[in-house]
């Protein structure tokens, strides 16, 4: 790797606010849009806000102050806030660090709980700040969810340290009926968490400004699922049980800087990678979905399978229709697989047709109508006989746990970032990856564009129905 090449790499990991409009003959990109911007690791500053800003454990060589990071990486599902901002998960970060540190040193036990270093990447050779033995912090300022206004391109993102430290796929939210927003977040990783944010302030509807900084104070919890079908919100304070001085936790900073530790000492269910999660504003059940866990030799309650190779998903039922109770109740909507292989386990209405089930739910979406649908990451030719795509899923009703299929991706790309126009009548989904498994030379499809002189390309599809209306 040379520094050019490193830096390509670091400007290609970030986001991209475009305009899209609807034209005479489709959706198409606004040209020029005054909201058009890229944010890059190269580049782009972004503020550090709630309990661990300014804290000594994000402060780095580049930022004594440790208020300001440069960039977000590997942005995963993200979300929405009703005051029309959007949340960006930063996943895997753990892969872009590189070197060792000395065995006690104070940041070696947080950062192996978390992976770090992971090195898939070269970026410490021509960057300090990700060589571990040189910044120990930096990888604290990473893991986080980033806030960002699409409506105003001169505002710094901001990364929002109260909802917790983790590998996110994603934050959803929903409008609690005491006003207050509660956000859902799964842990990207095997036997890692499901987590829950309530904000302490409430909702202002009439004035956006007053929002916006609602997600730098609130509760952060973890679920813990009985065996009773009731799913227990465990909160991650400082100085409530275990997560005392004693236990290493001077501080909330403490706190949501190691959330994997902390919910670790709370008694956390250990869950089959818990990656979008979902709640429903029209009928207020909230949607896990566990797309796989190949090492499980141990089953718990929420998770009932042994080397689960195809996922499940998994349905939460507030109480009261109250999403900050400190208890909730839960059942599983549908084990994941192929139906008619015994040993798998899977678990579908009995109408799924022999297209209609799937494996590996990675990303999920409700439409205005409250019904669910499901994207998925991980099917392939050899495994399952298929490849990623959209699902519908049926949640009420006799055919409640029936699959259809919808679309289907090209061969090697992952279905990811379904979202609907508020009217349904588009679906918009990210197209990741295709051709993944083949090589450059001689890939496995050119899709889009079809032509001998470009290689396969992920892109944003838009989806809409023949004649009008809604889809579905």
């Amino acid at each position: 790797m040379t520094k050019d090449l490193v830096d390509i790499e670091m400007a290609a990991h970030g986001m991209s606010v475009i305009e899209v409009r609807m034209g005479a003959d489709g959706w198409e990109v606004v040209p020029d849009s005054d909201f058009g911007r890229r944010l890059t690791m190269l580049s782009t500053p972004m503020t550090v806000s709630g309990p661990a800003a300014g804290h000594d454990r994000m402060k780095t060589s580049a930022d004594p102050d440790g208020m300001t990071v440069i960039g977000t990486l590997n942005n995963c599902a993200g979300g929405t806030t009703p005051w029309g901002t959007v949340l960006t998960g930063e996943e895997n970060f753990h892969g872009y660090f590189m070197g060792e540190m000395a065995e006690g040193a104070a940041e070696a036990a947080n950062h192996e709980r978390y992976g770090v270093p992971g090195g898939w990447y070269n970026w410490a050779q021509f960057h300090d700040r990700f060589d571990v033995s040189k910044e120990p912090n930096e990888a604290n300022r990473f893991g986080w969810i980033v806030e960002l206004d699409p409506y105003d391109p001169e505002a710094a993102p901001k990364k929002r340290t109260a909802m917790g430290r983790m590998k996110h796929e994603g934050a959803t939210t929903i409008v609690n009926g005491d006003g207050r927003v509660v956000a859902y977040m799964g842990d990207d990783e095997r036997f890692e968490y499901l987590y829950r944010f309530v904000t302490s302030g409430t909702y202002n509807p009439d004035h956006r400004a007053a929002n916006a900084d609602l997600l730098d104070d609130g509760t952060l919890s973890v679920a813990v699922f009985e065996e009773d079908g009731t799913v227990r919100w465990a909160p991650l304070v400082h100085g409530e049980g275990p997560l005392t001085a004693e236990n290493g936790f001077e501080s909330q900073a403490d706190v949501v800087i190691e959330a994997r530790r902390a919910a670790d000492l709370v008694g956390a269910t250990p869950m089959d990678r818990p990656e979008d999660v979902e709640p429903n504003p029209v009928t207020g059940k909230v949607y896990v979905m566990l797309t796989n866990n190949t090492r499980r030799e141990e089953a718990n309650v929420a998770n009932p399978r042994v080397d689960n190779a195809f996922g499940h998903i998994v349905e939460i039922t507030p109480v009261d229709d109250d999403h900050a109770a400190d208890t909730s109740n839960w059942t599983i909507l549908v084990k994941c697989g192929p139906p008619d292989v015994p040993d798998v386990g899977a678990e579908w209405n009995p109408a799924t047709t022999e297209n209609g089930w799937f494996g590996m739910p990675d990303n999920c979406a409700i439409d205005h109508q409250g019904r669910l649908w499901t994207t998925t990451d991980g099917n392939s030719q050899e495994d399952t006989g298929r490849t990623d795509g959209v699902w519908a899923m049926e949640t009420d009703g006799e055919l409640r746990g029936k699959g259809k299929h919808f679309f289907r991706v090209p061969v090697g790309a992952e279905m990811c970032g379904p979202i609907f126009t508020p009217d349904d009548a588009t679906l918009f989904v990210a197209v990741q990856h295709p051709g993944d498994g083949s090589t450059f030379a001689d890939p496995s499809t050119r899709w889009p564009d079809f032509d001998d002189m470009m290689p396969p390309r992920p892109s944003v599809v838009a989806i809409t129905r023949s004649g009008g209306g809604a889809i579905g």
